[in-house]
Parts: structure tokens; sequence; C-alpha cells
């Protein structure tokens, strides 16, 4: 949900000063968390300040993609969340970027960030005017075609890279080339190109395959923006033993994400499983009873419940974690059960709910239709003429001979001596003429 669209509209409510940005950005009050990438949520906003208190005077500044920097406010300039201003970059020139955080809060940003706040050294020129706005909105419109154009020419040079993004400095007096790539590049004949063609200073930069996605941004596999584009900021390495750890199948096309690398979520829910994995044994892979030996098929790990099975018995037997540790204690001892036994506590089998508006549909008039469909086709295979039953049969020695009409009988036997004979005639007859076929063709 963008500003635009934003039900808040202009965000009523009122400043010390009066003034408070449009859309979105009223101090991180307005939840609609779509509008700027790594939002940081002000809880410091509606709190009352002591009197003598002073303004810390740096402040964080968010850029494209998931880039920010601290700058100093040195004339004190009043900023809230959201407002663009004008800044100090590493080179010649000036730079545009978006209010993110100020206040206390931006020293809490540097103490996590481990920057200390005397190494800040760039600095806030002014709020951003609109000759400043038109040249930011006119660099960033020439990205998309920078960025295609610098493909090209790369390609035509053979180099094993691909650009990802391009970042135009406010004045539009430089551009930021982001690349990846497997090994080291020579891009020096890539840089003069580059520079005859945009007419501008290049800086190429290499990123790798995270910070590339938290750039670019995308959705992923469970429906939501990608956390790398919307709140992580540091990419912690992961490991298929955190998959294994929690009983993941290791599908490389299930636990890669759109970076193609380990899904950073699979670090999320590592600690609760690693506390939980305490109190399960480990060593405890097989069990020896009377019965046989039991395999460990499958371990429960917040419901402390292991899977035992004997081999080619397709049942598994559900084991607490004491009683298995009661077994193996008896193993250790020499001592072995008589077979294993499910644990006191009852699995419990749910059963199907009944609905109050099953037959909503008319489900009994569609049974009474198949039904008399089956009647229908249970006629219409049943034989027209049923075989005649004859009185004194060894079967049948009592029954009675039905009566018939004259001559019937003789007629239906001797329809189905016919019937019989058919297919006889017809092969003779095939033959026959085959046969006609070659005196006819000798006789020629």
């Amino acid at each position: 949900m963008g500003c635009g669209s934003c039900s808040s509209g202009s965000c009523g409510s009122s400043s010390k000063l009066g003034t408070v940005p449009a859309g979105c950005q009223d101090n991180g009050s307005c939840m609609t968390s779509g509008c700027n990438k790594l939002d940081v949520y002000d809880w410091l906003s509606d709190m009352d300040l002591p009197s003598n208190y002073k303004p810390f005077n740096i402040v964080e500044i968010r850029f494209k993609g998931s880039r920010k920097d601290f700058f100093i406010n040195t004339d004190n300039i009043y900023l809230e969340m959201g407002e663009m201003v004008a800044v100090e970059p590493s080179t010649g020139g000036y730079d545009i970027g978006h209010v993110s955080l100020t206040g206390e809060l931006v020293r809490l940003q540097l103490k996590k960030n481990n920057v200390v706040p005397d190494s800040v050294a760039k600095k806030v020129y002014r709020k951003a005017n609109e000759m400043d706005v038109a040249k930011f909105n006119a660099a960033k419109e020439l990205e998309w075609e920078t960025m295609h154009k610098a493909r090209k020419l790369a390609l035509d040079l053979g180099l094993s890279m691909k650009i990802s993004d391009v970042d135009y400095q406010g004045d539009k007096t430089k551009a930021t080339f982001y690349y990846t790539a497997e090994g080291r590049v020579d891009f020096r004949e890539l840089i003069k190109r580059m520079a005859e063609t945009f007419r501008i200073r290049i800086e190429m930069r290499q990123i790798g395959m995270r910070q590339e996605a938290s750039r670019l941004g995308g959705i992923g596999s469970c429906g939501r923006e990608l956390c790398c584009s919307t709140w992580l900021t540091d990419f912690k390495t992961v490991s298929t033993s955190a998959a294994r750890y929690q009983n993941l199948s290791l599908n490389t096309l299930k636990l890669a994400g759109q970076c193609g690398k380990l899904k950073c979520c699979l670090n999320y829910e590592l600690d609760s499983y690693m506390d939980a994995l305490k109190d399960i044994p480990n060593d405890v892979d097989r069990l020896e009873t009377l019965a046989g030996m039991a395999y460990l098929q499958k371990t429960d790990i917040f419901k402390k419940t292991m899977w035992f099975s004997y081999p080619g018995v397709e049942n598994w037997i559900p084991l607490s974690i004491d009683k298995v540790r009661e077994f193996a204690e008896m193993n250790r001892g020499g001592v072995k059960p008589e077979a294993l036994e499910h644990t006191p506590e009852k699995l419990e089998v749910k059963k199907p709910a009944v609905l109050d508006y099953e037959n909503v549909v008319g489900q009994d008039s569609l049974t009474r239709l198949d039904e008399k469909n089956r009647r229908k086709k249970k006629k219409k295979n049943k034989p027209k003429n049923p075989p005649v039953t004859t009185a004194g049969t060894k079967e049948n020695p009592s029954s009675e001979r039905k009566q018939l009409p004259k001559n019937q009988g003789e007629r239906k036997t001797e329809n189905t001596a016919e019937n019989q004979s058919r297919p006889k005639r017809r092969f003779n007859n095939r033959n026959r003429n085959r046969n006609n076929d070659k005196s006819n063709k000798t006789g020629e």
C-alpha cells in the first residue's frame, strides 16, 4: 500500500511547527508498512520530552534500495520522518535522500551498527527544494535505460558479470552500478565505454546474492515481501544443519530463497528447536527387545515423542522420552524388554465433523438419480430372450413345464444354433472367396 492510496490521507495530526508530511509519513504512527523499504517505527514520537532535553543532532537518511547512512544536522534544521533532504555524499556534489529516523532512536541505531557518534562527518545541507526534487526525479527516470545499456556493453566485452541495479546521485553527476559475479572482473574497459556513453562519473560496486535480493525486492514462498528488503539488515550465515535440527527435508529447491542461497528464515526458529532437543536423547537409534530389534523412524521434538518400528512391520510405535530412556538403560544393563508398548497417553482420533448444511446442494436427490440410472442399466443388460426351462431335469425334477406358444422354444434353439454358426460361415465364405480369386488368377 503506497502513500498515494493511503487511507490516512494527509495525516491530519498536528506537530509542534504545524507541518506534517502527507501520506504514511506521520512519524511512524501510520502502520501501512508498504511505502518504503526498511521502515522504522518511531515509538518515542508520542512521548513528552523533558524541558531541558537537547535534541540529538545525528539523523538517519534512507536512499534507494536498502542503503542507509548517518549525517550530522549541524544547523539544527527541524526534520521529520519522510522529508527529502540534500546531504553531503562521499564524493563531490550533493545527494538527495529521505529522513528515516530522528531523535534518540538514532543513538540506538548507532550502537546497533557499531558506529561511534564522533566518527560521523557527513552533513545535512538543507531541505530539498523544487529544483532538487525535479533533478532527482529526472535522474531516477534514467536508471532503467542506463542499466540495460550497461548490460549490453558488458555483454559485448564478454565479461562474466550481472549488472543488477543502477543508483544515480541526486545532482545527476554520478551513477553507481551494482553487479554480482563469481570472481574478480576486470572492468576497466567497461568503465571507459560507460563514461563515453553516459557522460557521468562511474562507480562499480560488487555485492553478494543476498544484497542483490534486498535491493531488488520480491515475494517469498510464504507469500510475504522478502525479509531482507523490508526489515532484515544483517545477513547471518545459514547452514544445512539448521534444516537437519528442524527435521526438514534437505531439498535445495525448497530451502533456497530468491537469491539462490539458503533462506534466512531457517535461523528464526533454530534456537527454540535447539532448546527442545536438549531433553531428547540423541544416542538412541535402536532398542533391543525379545520381539526383535526396533529402529528409530521419527522424532516429534515439541511433543517429546519418538516413533520406533520393527523391520518388515508397517505400524510405528510411539514412545515417550522417559520410556525410551528406561528401555535404553535396560539394554545397557543387558536386559531386553518383552516388546515395545504404546505410551499411556492415547492418541486422540479426530472424528469427522457432521455439518448441518450437508444436504444443501441436494445430495439425496443425486443419490436417487444414481439409483434410477443403475436400474436402467440393469434392465438394458438383461437378455431379451431368457433360456427356456424344461420340466423333469435332474436339477429341478419337480418343476412344472411352462406353457409356451407353439414352436417358440424350437425357434429359440434354432436361433441360438444359427448365432453360434454365423462366425464360422463368415470365415468359410471368406476362404471361398480367396480360393475363387486364386483359381481365377491361375485360369488367366
